[in-house]
């Protein structure tokens, strides 16, 4: 099956669906919006290095996804898949490709659900603005079609919470797109949030002045003391009553951890994570180049060191480097496991560092909820869990360079003394008896 074929005739095909079918109220879900959402598919795709199936499922549910809003909004998702259905069966590709394409796109239905790597990419890409400096102009862009396609007159602010609460409850699906975006994510919606508050602020000035007026005006008799002003009053209270809400909103936000902080344990727990590999590495390449030198030395030297006796010494003195060598690189690879038990006691106590898998591997999963819900409630448990998982890692990655450093000691001052013993041992027991 030609892919590739198969992605430009699916491409050319919604180039054409969108100049046949173009509605001039879809600001933001139009063409444009397509190739977006098809060139940050490719971008996550290559990062996962998808096979040529996956990758052609992938980029063939993007380019499909949206086709649906020129049939029918509410159901733009289910129309979308219906229309890649009927597109992909007349070009004869096999019936589980197309369902794969299928729940690509309806996976993109919020609230997203995907169930695999491909639907989580798909849904990804979909959103992968939120995470960009484009968010604002996108999200101005969404707020203007939504009032033109349900006809409704939602305000910038009426807006802007909404933005805020969507923004707060969506999680990117894939390691990259959280690494890549989550960052740039956090700072629209702390913009958002500013501007949000700054128009609530605004918006109370006006509301206090205006209720100034109002009774400056009934001081001097201009009106009536009657039922409005007691429902503006009563508003008024309304408003000071959720005050405090908005006030404890606004210091839980000044409570969240630092970003700067997040920042250091990822890179820390990222830098530790290449130093053991490197040490792995270190590790394999001396046990292979021993591996090597032991069955060179068995299969070679010790059937001979019955002709070759002043070889004797030479030889064991090798034979015993390669060994120890051997055996400190093993030792340094050899993992530690804990019992992998706690109780519900170490987890009150903080006790349990539960980020690593050797501390709750035998345990249910009731009592590791149990563990993870108490640690993401307390953020000295997290934070401590943290320092503990970093520090075990450090001190492992000591361990392992402390073994690695005695191994490459032996192997090179070892071989240095075997080379020597070897051209000692020849120069003085090789020498031929003369003739007599």
């Amino acid at each position: 099956m030609n892919y590739q074929q198969l992605l430009e005739q699916a491409q050319e095909y919604v180039l054409a669906y969108y100049k046949n079918h173009d509605d001039p109220k879809l600001l933001y879900h139009n063409l444009q919006h397509t190739q977006e959402v098809v060139a940050a598919a490719i971008k996550i795709a290559n990062h996962y290095q998808l096979n040529d199936d996956d990758f052609f499922i992938v980029l063939a549910a993007v380019w499909f996804h949206d086709l649906g809003y020129m049939v029918d909004v509410a159901n733009h998702e289910e129309k979308g898949a219906e229309l890649a259905a009927a597109f992909f069966e007349e070009h004869h590709v096999n019936k589980k490709h197309i369902d794969l394409i299928i729940n690509c796109i309806k996976a993109t239905k919020m609230p997203q659900s995907p169930k695999t790597l491909l639907e989580e990419i798909v849904c990804d890409a979909d959103l992968f603005h939120l995470g960009t400096d484009d968010f604002k102009e996108k999200d101005r862009l969404l707020l203007k079609e939504i009032n033109l396609l349900h006809h409704t007159d939602l305000s910038k602010q009426q807006w802007r919470e909404k933005s805020i609460k969507f923004l707060e409850a969506y999680s990117y699906h894939t390691d990259y797109c959280k690494v890549l975006l989550n960052n740039t994510k956090e700072k629209n919606l702390e913009d958002l949030k500013k501007k949000w508050n700054k128009e609530e602020k605004e918006q109370k000035k006006d509301e206090e002045k205006q209720q100034e007026k109002e009774e400056k005006r009934l001081k001097n008799g201009e009106i009536k003391f009657d039922a409005t002003i007691v429902e503006d009053n009563a508003r008024s209270l309304q408003a000071l009553e959720q005050k405090p809400e908005r006030k404890k909103k606004k210091d839980d936000d000044i409570e969240r951890p630092e970003k700067g902080i997040e920042t250091m344990f990822r890179i820390s727990s990222s830098n530790h994570q290449r130093l053991s590999d490197m040490a792995d590495n270190k590790a394999h390449i001396m046990i292979t180049v021993n591996s090597i030198i032991l069955s060179a030395i068995i299969s070679l030297l010790l059937r001979r060191l019955t002709e070759y006796e002043y070889f004797v010494m030479p030889t064991f003195i090798l034979l015993s480097v390669s060994l120890l060598a051997m055996t400190f690189s093993i030792l340094s690879t050899r993992p530690s496991i804990p019992p992998g038990i706690f109780t519900r006691a170490d987890v009150d106590n903080k006790k349990v560092n539960l980020l690593f898998f050797g501390n709750f591997y035998k345990v249910n999963l009731e009592d590791y909820n149990y563990g993870m819900q108490k640690m993401m409630e307390d953020k000295d448990f997290l934070y401590g869990s943290l320092i503990k998982d970093v520090y075990a890692q450090g001190v492992v990655l000591g361990k392992k360079y402390r073994l690695l450093r005695i191994a490459y000691n032996i192997f090179m001052f070892g071989l240095i003394i075997s080379v020597l013993a070897f051209i000692l041992a020849f120069a003085l027991f090789s020498t031929p008896s003369p003739v007599k």
